[in-house]
């Protein structure tokens, strides 16, 4: 397999290539408008063919580079089902694996950030790989306070499919901003201050309710344009 994890610096949002060795074929998952010509540049430097862009959700901190991909490489457009997004050419459901050559990455629909939000397991010899888009951050998670989000969905996520996988199971997350890179799902749930270390769903709850964030500053942007996929007027 050949990995990638590659930063935007304005979001603070990870981008992952996945690229299958044995066909060359290869995914991104949860893509950024402003790196789209980074992502092109890799491709080609390591020979892979981009069949699809996955999204874990429909971002509200920044614009997908989907349909600028899709436009270079005719790859397919892949969005959560339950997002309502126009435009997407695969709608992702569990139970439904994504095909990427011989590699297989299965969704699991993780709600409570957003209605819509999936997170996608990669299996592997030595260990899983979790791509957690803002369900489970590294010490922390996503807010759940707009887009259909709720934080006792949220914790059920995350406790029932996400802490329920292998403790080894690598965990990458959708956003870090203190330059962390991966965890594990062994260690979210010993450390996450937030959903680990035995935190109850009314404390998780607790904590949500008092965090009295402002909304991002590209939401007003970048949600109507993630609901076409990327598409700007």
């Amino acid at each position: 397999m050949i990995f990638r994890q590659l930063f935007e610096p304005k979001s603070s949002a990870y981008t992952y290539l996945i690229g299958c060795e044995e066909t060359g074929a290869a995914a991104l998952i949860d893509p950024v408008l402003e790196t789209v010509e980074r992502d092109l540049d890799l491709l080609s430097d390591l020979g892979l063919t981009l069949e699809y862009t996955i999204e874990t959700h429909i971002h509200a901190d920044h614009v997908t580079g989907a349909d600028r991909l899709r436009a270079a490489t005719g790859a397919t457009v892949a969005v959560p089902e339950q997002s309502g997004a126009a435009n997407a050419d695969l709608l992702v459901r569990e139970g439904e694996p994504i095909q990427i050559g011989l590699l297989s990455l299965h969704p699991l629909h993780t709600p409570g950030h957003t209605a819509d939000h999936h997170c996608y397991l990669l299996e592997a010899p030595s260990a899983a790989r979790l791509f957690t888009g803002d369900a489970l951050l590294i010490e922390g998670c996503g807010r759940t306070d707009f887009q259909n989000g709720d934080a006792a969905t949220l914790y059920r996520s995350v406790h029932e499919k996400l802490f329920s996988l292998p403790e080894e199971t690598l965990v990458y997350p959708g956003h870090d901003y203190q330059q962390r890179r991966v965890s594990s799902i062994g260690q979210e749930k010993a450390r996450n201050p937030r959903l680990g270390g035995g935190k109850t769903l009314a404390e998780f709850v607790s904590i949500m309710a008092a965090l009295n964030l402002p909304n991002p500053k590209m939401m007003d942007v970048a949600v109507p344009a993630n609901l076409e996929c990327g598409e700007i007027d």
